[in-house]
């Protein structure tokens, strides 16, 4: 029960439920014992000629009441226990997935999504099997078969003895085959999990694929893993065929025995028909509680198995949480101050960020530039704790950024990473992701800010349109302008734009560039970009190369000094005048 300790309190919560839902199966297994007892009535009198349409109508009412007492208590037991089963399934479903929003990027970098869906998906409903048909079976397996027997033994406790022979056998077979079935559905659930990431794969990279002219190789390859699922399906489907066909020969072969020594038994007259008839009907009770051990078995095997796996990743400790002693913030106001910030990531000679000193205050616009790898991202990621920073590196409003709530530093942070990311929702849905409670006007004024309002009008459904997967019916421009509109809704402290307009062309960019610094007036904006248009509303331009500030200043005086930025600056000129004669030309 080690691998179960995780759902005791929702067992807990549940108890009153899973009680009612056991005795209503209690009840069930009671009232299924009678049945045989009225059909041995009913034979002795007709073979004793004593019957009478008023004593057999008797008999069908007693019957018909039972029937619908077991039927009743079924649906008692069905609805409590395979119900509450749902429930426990939900709930851990939910701390799983709550769970896995906690951990760190590098949790994800050395786990499939495959197999995270199918953990999430395959292992709790085996968890929810064992805690429902598991608990039903071993139940039935208890009650149902120590009280058949009882009966059996009261009829004839030598033809008992011969009849219950095979049984162990049913038993035996169930769990030996049981386990090949398990075998091979494990088997097929990691295949499941690879196909699964497959087509996830595939389906997100479908521009890729299509770009390349790479759809009969793709198409080969998840026909190949489809080939290896079907395989592994047939597999377990033939453990399947030959477990069915096992069981009935088994039990048969107890009614056979039963047939030839209870037959002689009733014509020797120790028992009479009535109790043949019964001990069979018995006897047919009995070949169930038999099959159910062996499933019993597996289903809880099974599920202990899938629960160590789920308890596997809730053990994860996130490399990024609060820590003890985090002070009551609500919010920041921007202040940010760099100290000595060294950054370094593991099996890499040397630091991305290298003694980094920066003060950045309330309300200043920041942009900062370097060429490919000096850092840049790197540092914007640590200032959201994204990656874990040094202590005593980075501080905001002169507090510690271990000391401050994750909650609050990242909600008072509108950040714009380099990959936007777009859920399969409408437009609408994704501007308002974080800040449900935004009004139309503020909407319609992010949606200004971005330069969407034209386009968004020329869309078939306006807001309401759907924009596929990751944003597909969008171009690159779009989505980027949408997650900044996103990240403006939620009106934070301190806003990072991580070369987020690196696909926005050159005209709307100046657009976007002047809402922005009318919008974010009062607020820190820091910005990263490759782009001229930036740098001239800069406040302070900061210069990284490998992870170091070697230039800092305004446009012009580090414009002056001929340094890196100059040849940075000059580099980029050419590149979007090219750009810009590529565009007209184009017209």
């Amino acid at each position: 029960m080690k691998a179960f300790k995780t759902l005791w309190g929702d067992l807990f919560e549940n108890r009153w439920r899973i009680l009612i839902g056991l005795l209503a199966l209690l009840v069930v297994d009671v009232l299924q014992l009678f049945i045989p007892r009225i059909i041995k009535f009913s034979i002795d009198d007709l073979t004793s000629g004593e019957a009478s349409p008023q004593r057999l109508l008797l008999y069908g009412i007693e019957i018909f009441i039972l029937a619908l007492g077991i039927g009743g208590f079924r649906y008692v037991w069905r609805y409590h226990l395979l119900g509450t089963a749902r429930k426990i399934e939900k709930n851990l479903r939910d701390k799983l997935f709550l769970h896995l929003q906690t951990l760190s990027p590098s949790y994800f970098l050395r786990s499939k999504v495959g197999d995270l869906m199918a953990h999430s998906i395959n292992d709790i409903e085996a968890v929810r099997m064992a805690l429902a048909l598991g608990v039903v079976f071993l139940t039935d397996t208890l009650i149902l078969g120590i009280l058949t027997l009882f009966f059996m033994i009261y009829i004839h406790p030598q033809l008992t003895l011969y009849a219950i022979l095979p049984m162990p056998l049913i038993t035996l077979v169930t769990l030996c085959l049981s386990r090949f079935l398990h075998e091979r559905f494990e088997n097929l659930q990691k295949t499941f999990a690879q196909l699964t990431e497959r087509i996830r794969e595939s389906i997100s990279a479908i521009r890729v694929i299509r770009a390349y002219a790479q759809e009969e190789w793709e198409k080969k390859r998840i026909s190949r893993l489809s080939q290896d699922y079907l395989e592994k399906g047939l597999k377990v489907t033939q453990v399947w065929g030959f477990f069915f066909p096992v069981l009935l020969f088994l039990s048969n072969l107890s009614l056979a025995i039963v047939l030839y020594i209870g037959g002689r038994l009733t014509i020797l007259q120790s028992i009479s028909p009535g109790d043949l008839v019964a001990f069979m009907s018995y006897l047919g009770l009995l070949t169930w509680p038999m099959m159910a051990l062996g499933w019993a078995i597996n289903l809880i095997q099974r599920g202990k198995v899938s629960m160590n796996r789920v308890n596997r990743i809730l053990k994860e400790k996130p490399e990024i949480t609060d820590l003890p002693g985090v002070l009551p913030l609500e919010s920041l106001q921007g202040e940010i101050r760099i100290k000595g910030l060294t950054f370094k990531i593991e099996n890499h000679l040397s630091p991305i960020l290298d003694h980094l000193d920066l003060e950045i205050h309330k309300g200043e616009k920041i942009v900062m530039v370097g060429r490919t790898g000096s850092g840049k991202s790197t540092f914007c990621r640590l200032l959201t704790r994204i990656l874990e920073s040094p202590k005593d590196s980075i501080f905001y409003d002169g507090i510690e950024i271990h000391q401050i709530p994750l909650k609050v530093l990242r909600s008072s942070i509108g950040y714009v990473p380099q990959e936007t990311f777009l859920f399969s929702e409408t437009l609408r849905e994704n501007i308002m992701f974080g800040n449900s409670r935004a009004t139309e006007e503020e909407i319609e004024e992010v949606i200004r800010i971005v330069q969407l309002e034209e386009e968004i009008r020329g869309f078939p459904e306006g807001l309401q349109t759907m924009i596929g997967e990751k944003g597909i019916n969008l171009s690159g421009g779009q989505g980027q302008r949408v997650a900044i509109a996103r990240a403006l809704l939620l009106k934070p402290a301190i806003f990072i734009l991580d070369n987020a307009l690196s696909s926005v062309d050159l005209q709307t960019e100046e657009r976007i560039l002047e809402g922005l610094e009318r919008f974010l007036k009062g607020k820190t904006l820091i910005l990263i970009t490759h782009r001229i248009a930036p740098l001239q509303r800069a406040d302070r331009i900061i210069v990284l190369e490998k992870g170091r500030v070697v230039e800092m200043g305004d446009h012009q005086t580090l414009l002056s000094k001929g340094g890196l930025y100059t040849k940075l600056y000059w580099e980029r000129l050419m590149e979007e005048e090219l750009e810009r004669e590529k565009s007209l030309t184009s017209k």
